[in-house]
């Protein structure tokens, strides 16, 4: 059996509020545990402070986590169903002790079920998967988000036609789980030009896109859905993402957002670009994002070294 997740047909008792659905940058590769060097050391520590922080602006610990990565796309929608998933590492020509780190968080039987239930129901066609492990876009920023790795998690594939519309649609299909103690989590970057980075085009087209993303993801719900179902029309929305995958996991978020006002909650400068992570629904505070980092979750005795930015991606 998998791990039980127990779904409440009422918001979660322990909390009478619906939990939220977050879009967080996930960072490059395994970023957060080895020495950077391609440009300042701290190029990460903000990034790194605002994930630690994550816990408690949510306020309130979830039954379980569904989570949709830009790194997972299929031809229909995947769920993960393993009980233990593996990790999947998807990046390549790092240090070797970032090939060490660990999260063995449970998955759910039980909850992989609830989420095919719900895209039945939304007519969404889907298969689910018990042999693929969590990629780096969920077990990078989860070891800083949730180090103890004991909420049982479900990844959600995005659809490999990568259409802005239908990814809305599918937030939309697992809104229900939000009333039912389940955080819905986008990981991506809204900002994901692999050749830009560290470029004066990044700068100003990272920075130009950011300022439209934040007020499409402030507007009004249906001005927020058509807005995001139309990002290419967004100034310079090609410029931040020649190909969109790594956006898409925000359109699942803020189709599950429903009508839930949205906020912009971290915005940083990083390899010379402008990232930011969104947010709907209500959190439990605001907390500052600039702790210094700390290199947890690495292997002890481990050689940290620098590698080439465009090494964050699989050959």
């Amino acid at each position: 059996m998998g791990s039980t997740v127990h779904m409440m047909t009422e918001p979660n008792k322990t909390d009478p509020q619906r939990m939220p659905a977050v879009f967080v940058p996930h960072g490059g590769g395994p970023c957060f545990f080895m020495d950077w060097t391609m440009g300042p050391a701290d190029t990460w520590d903000r990034l790194a402070a605002f994930l630690r922080s994550f816990n408690d602006r949510i306020g309130v610990r979830p039954d379980a986590i569904v989570v949709v990565s830009g790194h997972h796309e299929g031809d229909l929608v995947e769920i993960n169903n393993a009980v233990a998933p593996p990790l999947l590492f998807d990046y390549y020509g790092f240090p070797a002790h970032t090939y060490e780190l660990s999260y063995p968080a449970p998955g759910s039987v039980t909850l992989a079920q609830r989420i095919g239930e719900l895209l039945d129901t939304g007519g969404i066609a889907h298969r689910y998967d018990s042999t693929r492990g969590f990629d780096h876009g969920v077990f990078v920023p989860f070891l800083l988000m949730y180090p103890d790795a004991d909420i049982p998690i479900v990844q959600v594939s995005l659809r490999s036609d990568l259409n802005a519309k239908f990814h809305l649609e599918l937030g939309a299909a697992l809104a229900p789980l939000r009333d039912e103690g389940i955080l819905i989590i986008g990981s991506g970057l809204s900002y994901h030009n692999m050749r830009a980075f560290m470029t004066p085009q990044a700068a100003q087209s990272s920075r130009v896109f950011d300022n439209w993303l934040s007020s499409a993801t402030t507007a009004a719900p249906p001005q927020r859905r058509a807005m995001l179902a139309n990002w290419e029309k967004a100034p310079a929305a090609r410029a931040a993402h020649p190909r969109e995958e790594h956006l898409l996991p925000l359109m699942v978020v803020a189709g599950a957002a429903e009508n839930d006002p949205g906020q912009q909650i971290f915005v940083g400068e990083i390899m010379g670009a402008t990232v930011s992570a969104h947010a709907f629904g209500k959190l439990a505070t605001t907390v500052e994002t600039n702790t210094p980092i700390k290199h947890s979750g690495v292997p002890s005795g481990s050689t940290r070294e620098a590698i080439p930015f465009d090494r964050l991606e699989p050959a």
